[in-house]
């Protein structure tokens, strides 16, 4: 006598763990309906929140104008696992889990209706509850309506009772930054998305592309790309990218515009799989921890989804578990570039304290220079300005010096001896005695700069270099 295999799941219990299958947030878990209508070539996808009062749950709907689903393919989108995709590893899906585990995470009902060539709407759906009563899940599609645009998807949650915003107004503000980070490739490369009927702007992290007074991030290095062999044989590549945050033009910035620009707070490594970001935190930089100073510059890591293994991507597409060989082949460079990374930021930082103290000692130059031999320069007349900076310059040379739209521009070598020789002693010294002693060196230095080029121009000896300096520097000192 044959016996009946016992069911694999149990189906009452099996619903109610699935509720708790790990999304971070909101954003994540709608992030799965997203995926699914860009790779069904959607061009639109429309989201609305709504709540019938004040005490009833929200109810999320996510429209696209995608290709839609045949009848068998709606059958099979809330069954576990039942993708026609399995393992693919060309876009964002892969285990067919996505849709059903991230609507069941925030809600307790879930119908997904689907259309194709302006026919019929067809529905099918899941109720957590029902399925608890022993109900069978109604996976079988009921035709509706017919279609008012020629194809698409319409994902509908119901009894939202997962979602942890009071107002709705907050949902959407949070919804905006998170899918605009996701989706900020696709944002720019044409895709519409809504929420309420606002468009959605793409945010990036890495500031490359944002204005703020005139200034952006820039690439802090060439883009770097790592060949790894795929677990389907073959190899991928994986491209990351560093930015650097202008510090000189943004270091004055208020913290409230800091926080809202992404300075404050958005440093990091932003991890893209497929265009989308699923990640983001402090990631493969080895032993280098992450500071203060490291808000100014950010690191994006691109992969193709045939390195799934190597980056341990999960069943929900959220943050990532790298290999050994990962972490072999990039995490060294990776680590030694965060690390230059941070000093330059310390750099700049420096200069830009600096040059503000050093704005009196350019004050007094530039009030001085009525009175100096006039250095010509072509269509250009009238005094010149002074600047006094620092930066890290080659070894060799203690300074810099150019003259450039009446401004003559001295840049003090920080990685040269002098520099400490000159300035460190200045530490020792409080008050107003040393800031009069900054100012007379600083004059002292400037006074040189400028010589020389007034020199330099007229084709004179050494000699005289030393008398006109000696007479700028007497002028100078006057002004002080």
């Amino acid at each position: 006598m044959s016996q009946q295999a016992p069911d694999l799941l149990v189906s009452s219990n099996f619903i109610r763990a699935v509720r708790e299958s790990g999304y971070l947030s909101i954003s994540t878990a709608l992030a799965e309906l997203v995926d699914n209508s860009i790779q069904a070539s959607a061009t639109e996808v429309a989201i609305s929140i709504s709540r019938d009062s004040a005490d009833a749950l929200p109810e999320i709907v996510v429209e696209d104008d995608g290709e839609g689903m045949t009848k068998a393919g709606l059958e099979l989108c809330l069954r576990f696992g039942g993708s026609s995709r399995f393992d693919a590893r060309k876009s964002f899906g892969r285990f067919g889990m996505g849709l059903p585990a991230a609507s069941l995470s925030q809600s307790r009902r879930v119908e997904v209706t689907a259309w194709r060539d302006g026919g019929y709407e067809r529905t099918v759906a899941l109720d957590v509850d029902a399925v608890v009563a022993g109900s069978t899940p109604t996976l079988i599609a009921r035709r509706g309506e017919r279609s008012s645009t020629p194809s698409g998807c319409r994902v509908r949650w119901m009894h939202c009772d997962r979602i942890e915003y009071r107002r709705l107004a907050w949902l959407e503000r949070s919804l905006h930054r998170d899918l605009g980070r996701m989706y900020r490739r696709f944002l720019v490369s044409g895709l519409r998305m809504t929420i309420n009927g606002t468009p959605v702007d793409a945010v990036d992290p890495t500031l490359l592309t944002t204005q703020v007074e005139g200034a952006s991030a820039r690439l802090a290095f060439d883009e770097l790309r790592y060949e790894l062999e795929t677990a389907c044989s073959g190899t991928a590549v994986v491209t990351v990218r560093f930015a650097m945050l202008p510090v000189q033009a943004w270091h004055h910035l208020d913290n409230v515009t800091k926080r809202r620009v992404g300075i404050v707070g958005g440093g990091g490594v932003s991890i893209l799989r497929a265009g989308r970001e699923i990640a983001s935190g402090w990631y493969l930089m080895g032993g280098k921890r992450k500071e203060n100073y490291d808000d100014w510059w950010r690191c994006e890591i691109e992969f193709d989804p045939r390195l799934d293994e190597h980056f341990g991507i999960t069943i929900n597409k959220q943050g990532i578990r790298p290999s050994a060989m990962l972490r072999e082949a990039i995490e060294p460079e990776l680590e030694s570039i965060a690390r230059i990374l941070n000093a330059r930021v310390r750099q700049a930082f420096e200069d830009v304290k600096f040059q503000a103290a050093a704005e009196a000692s350019c004050r007094i130059a530039t009030a001085a220079d009525p009175d100096l031999p006039v250095i010509p320069s072509p269509g250009r007349s009238g005094a010149i300005q002074y600047r006094l900076g620092s930066d890290a310059l080659p070894m060799q040379a203690m300074f810099q010096s150019a003259l450039s739209d009446r401004t003559l521009d001295l840049t003090m070598n920080a990685d040269h001896p002098a520099f400490a020789a000159l300035y460190q002693p200045l530490q020792a010294i409080e008050g107003e005695a040393a800031a009069e002693l900054r100012t007379s060196l600083e004059l002292f230095l400037l006074s040189f700069a400028r010589s020389a080029v007034q020199l330099e121009q007229a084709g004179q000896p050494l000699d005289d270099l030393v008398h006109a300096w000696s007479s700028t520097y007497g002028r100078m000192l006057q002004k002080s």
